[in-house]
């Protein structure tokens, strides 16, 4: 009786540790890729970490997420046809989507966001809702979170208060036509220009000034040749982690739940990194020796409204009122 008793646990005990293994290898219902434009030192790939460990905790592991930073899975647009193709599910994104979703033309255009509080009321409002609501349905994507993009910044070396002060200011921009035409009716004289010719432009004096955020006026060392920060916060916008609407839809409603809660927790961890990271910058900045110049932006806004809105499309122009109307 007592070898059987000892056969029948060995024999338990092995079916224990058969199931504990087997259970440890089982692989999860949904593995989802993940591709960004960023680096790993970007708020924005910290904040997609944070989701894929998010998601991974919500689900107990039923869902894993995999994250590329630096377009290892290809471009913004490559990834866009991927994602609707069904090879990739994930993607950080933004107003390249106008190209299927016409409302997305508004994520980056200047002078119409006042701050960071003007934009929050935008995105989680009427606005974005409909925003929304056109990519789901016409870029087949779904937004699960948000993260607000660092306002691009006139420098230059002598200070710049009021449009007047940029009168005949060569001035680089990338060549987006709406930019162009918004800095020539400012009085500047803008130059569509590659990133990479920049600095050495500057330094030679061909142009007088160029317009960024600040994590790219710190990495491309612009304050080896401009002076003075201008604030002219001319371009305020946010871009999307979004999710193929497919593939979601594909997806368990308690999985959709919880990738939906994720990308809620994941938006509000960004915020704060990317909140402490613009003060960090500032400061950076002025160590270097870079001045901040505070500009009166109605008075730019104002200056710039007639030709933005000449680039918008009637829809797009009611929009932007209703935009700039918000309070």
């Amino acid at each position: 009786m007592k070898k059987i008793a000892l056969l029948v646990a060995a024999a338990l005990l092995a079916s224990l540790v058969f199931s504990t293994a087997a259970l440890a290898e089982k692989k999860p219902e949904f593995t989802l890729k993940l591709g960004h434009l960023a680096n790993t030192e970007h708020t924005w790939h910290k904040g997609s970490v944070k989701f894929a460990e998010l998601v991974e905790e919500k689900t107990g592991g039923r869902v894993v997420v995999q994250v590329f930073p630096s377009e290892q899975l290809g471009n913004e647009m490559e990834v866009i046809g991927n994602i609707q193709s069904g090879i990739v599910d994930m993607l950080i994104t933004g107003e390249s989507m106008m190209n299927w979703a016409p409302l997305c033309g508004l994520i980056a255009v200047p002078y119409m966001i006042r701050d960071s509080a003007h934009m929050e009321k935008i995105v989680e409002g009427e606005v974005g809702q409909a925003i929304e609501k056109e990519v789901i349905e016409k870029v087949r994507l779904r937004p699960v979170a948000w993260f607000e993009r660092g306002a691009r910044n006139l420098t230059s070396n002598r200070e710049v208060k009021k449009p007047e002060d940029l009168n005949g200011l060569r001035l680089r921009v990338p060549n987006v036509p709406l930019f162009v035409a918004t800095w020539e009716s400012l009085g500047a004289k803008p130059t569509p220009m590659a990133f990479s010719e920049v600095f050495t432009s500057l330094q030679q004096g061909i142009i007088d000034g160029q317009e960024n955020p600040y994590d790219l006026i710190k990495s491309a060392s612009f304050f080896e040749v401009q002076k003075f920060v201008n604030k002219t916060e001319h371009v305020r916008g946010w871009i999307y982690l979004v999710i193929g609407e497919d593939k979601f839809q594909s997806m368990p409603e308690d999985i959709r739940k919880a990738v939906l809660e994720a990308g809620k927790e994941a938006q509000a961890y960004e915020r704060q990194l990317f909140r402490a990271e613009q003060d960090q910058l500032i400061k950076d900045l002025q160590d270097k020796g870079m001045t901040f110049v505070e500009v009166d932006k109605e008075a730019f806004m104002k200056k710039a409204e007639p030709a933005v809105l000449s680039f918008l499309s009637p829809e797009l122009q009611e929009m932007y009122k209703k935009i700039v109307a918000i309070q």
